[in-house]
């Protein structure tokens, strides 16, 4: 009987164990608490909105480059004639001073400005739908830990309420042993199914403390302290306008870069004209020195004539960008309905699942109930009562996995469907 008594203390200390709160809090943090400290923690947010000041940036200095260009020179040089031996006169004047101020503008430069700025604009197009998607995806990756997380709570849950049950029977169990009705055997290998659920309840407390270590890493949370999780409220949400959405986008934002490449490749090849003129001193010192200060004005046309055929070699190059472009859209478009596809009919195909395994799990429910009543009279073996037991957590662990499964699927669907 000392070993019974053992057994007694041991399982009333581990009762007591389990009385306790599952969890260190009682507020559950939900979902989007994970998501908005991941989305305000990422650096990369930053860069984004960075990225994006730093092209208005660019917009400005191309404003500035195209307005009057005012510049200022001097020059002072002696070329001295000795013996007869020195550079000619005649084109060094000897020597020469000059202190000049010079203005430059290129004019009828309003297409090529526009071209620039609409360059610019599509760059920040890009930029804000890679931030959007970037963001789609650390919203992906949060999720799915958290879907991972919030499984093993359930199993925790699940696997509480099993140990409640088997420590309740244990007693009875107990004192029908020692009058006789059950074997000690039988006593045994009951106690060693309830040691099996607690052990299992140890390494499901790991694994979560691991999962829920991992969640708040990923959200870029500093803490240590593990909390319960709420319920994830995931929807599946339906985009009609598929071409619409941020991934489709980046193609169609690739198209106009290309056709605004092809028009600033002609740019070069239009006749260009400037305004020119300075004013200052210039001077030989070999006539009125005092007289010399002046200035001038005048205007330069430049045409492009010949080449070597780089307009065509450039527009050749665009070519092979947009075929490659379409190409890589046409894969995308169809994987992504495949895809969508995949995923709708996996939802569905979980969602026939659930009433022949709920009506399964009433089953074993009533039976569980009325084998707790012959285990009270000593009237069933134990080892049938192991056995339906056994097929109760197998029955409630599918449901868990499918509940999971069904959640990780409508996490994949939200993505893909995602819109602007």
């Amino acid at each position: 009987m000392r070993c019974f008594i053992n057994m007694n203390r041991y399982l009333l200390i581990a009762f007591l164990f389990f009385l306790f709160p599952l969890f260190s809090h009682a507020q559950n943090k939900d979902l989007n608490y994970f998501i908005n400290q991941s989305i305000s923690n990422d650096p990369k947010f930053t860069e984004f909105r960075n990225l994006i000041l730093a092209n208005k940036i660019d917009s400005q200095l191309i404003v500035a480059g195209n307005r009057f260009q005012i510049t200022g020179s001097g020059n002072a040089y002696y070329a001295p004639i000795l013996n007869g031996w020195g550079y000619d006169e005649a084109i060094t004047n000897g020597q020469q001073l000059s202190a000049l101020v010079a203005l430059n503008k290129q004019i009828y430069n309003k297409r090529n400005l526009s071209l620039q700025f609409r360059g610019l604009q599509l760059q920040n197009d890009s930029l804000s739908n890679s931030s959007v998607i970037y963001q789609q995806d650390l919203k992906k990756t949060i999720i799915t830990q958290y879907i991972l997380t919030y499984g093993d709570q359930l199993q925790l849950k699940f696997n509480d309420e099993i140990i409640s049950l088997l420590t309740k029977e244990e007693q009875i169990l107990k004192t029908l042993t020692e009058k006789n009705v059950y074997r000690q055997a039988d006593y045994l290998s009951f106690l060693v199914t309830l040691q099996q659920q607690q052990l299992t309840r140890k390494q499901l407390m790991v694994q979560y403390k691991n999962n829920y270590a991992t969640l708040n890493y990923l959200s870029g949370i500093v803490d240590t302290v593990t909390e319960a999780l709420a319920t994830p409220d995931l929807q599946v949400k339906i985009n009609l306008n598929k071409l619409g959405s941020p991934f489709f986008l980046n193609y169609k934002i690739d198209s106009l870069r290309l056709q605004n490449e092809r028009l600033l490749a002609e740019v070069p090849y239009r006749p260009k004209v400037n305004l020119f003129a300075d004013a200052g001193y210039q001077s030989t010192f070999i006539l009125n020195p005092y007289k010399n200060f002046g200035y001038n004005i005048g205007i330069n046309l430049t045409v492009p004539i010949y080449d070597g055929h780089q307009k065509r070699l450039q527009f050749a190059k665009l070519d092979i960008e947009e075929r490659t472009r379409l190409k890589k859209h046409d894969f995308f478009y169809n994987q992504y309905q495949q895809q969508i596809q995949q995923l709708q009919q996996q939802l569905n195909d979980l969602g026939s699942l659930d009433e022949p395994v709920n009506k399964q799990i009433g089953y074993l429910e009533t039976l569980i109930k009325v084998n707790g009543k012959l285990l009270e009279t000593g009237d069933i073996r134990i080892a049938d009562y192991i056995l339906a037991l056994n097929n109760y957590i197998t029955a409630k662990n599918l449901v868990i996995q499918n509940q999971i499964g069904r959640y990780q699927i409508i996490q994949q669907l939200n993505y893909w469907n995602m819109k602007l």
